[in-house]
């Protein structure tokens, strides 16, 4: 009988142990226990630094995700698409200001990155959108999305979350967010209804 007990509880074990591989906070993409702030992620000749996302407030439908993907390849690559659990859409877009109004749109055909070059996704510039979360983003938890690239192919990335109003990622030296309680000046822009 104690044989048995003992090959029984082996069973349970190794049939559990992919239950026991995963993040004990992780919930539809989101990371609650954090990740490493300066992480740098890379397939072929694509890497990508300074990943992150600012937070949200309760209900908020959408979010911006921010990051740099250098190439250092000797042909250029096309980031063509993102993909998250943390989200029921992510796409690239694009900000530019037309006189003093702010225009936001998607970025059709994808985003070329050039050889020996680096194209940042920034807050006032070409940048990742998160519509339709299930839940809201956290400063101090991660978000998981997936780029997917022409040629490097699919590249697993986590962005920290950073404050309401950040404008840069989280410093890699203490973890701490940079300009987490700053906000943008936006008095000057108006938004087209």
């Amino acid at each position: 009988m104690t044989r048995f007990r003992t090959a029984a509880f082996a069973a349970f074990i190794l049939l559990s142990a992919p239950a026991f591989a995963q993040p004990a906070f992780a919930h539809e993409g989101v990371l609650h226990d954090g990740c490493p702030a300066g992480q740098s992620f890379a397939a072929g000749g694509i890497t990508v630094t300074g990943a992150y996302v600012r937070a949200t407030p309760k209900g908020a439908q959408s979010a911006g995700g921010y990051l740099t993907i250098a190439n250092t390849g000797t042909s250029a690559d096309t980031l063509t698409g993102v993909s998250s659990e943390a989200a029921s859409d992510v796409g690239l877009h694009q900000m530019k200001m037309t006189g003093n109004v702010m225009e936001m749109a998607p970025l059709e055909g994808g985003l070329v990155i050039p050889p020996g070059g680096s194209v940042p996704l920034d807050p006032m510039g070409d940048h990742l959108m998160f519509t339709g979360m299930s839940q809201p983003f956290v400063q101090g938890q991660c978000v998981e999305i997936v780029l997917h690239f022409a040629a490097a192919g699919d590249l697993p990335v986590q962005l920290n979350i950073g404050g309401f109003g950040q404008n840069e990622p989280p410093d890699a030296s203490n973890g701490a967010p940079v300009n987490s309680s700053g906000t943008m000046d936006m008095s000057s822009m108006a938004m087209p209804m």
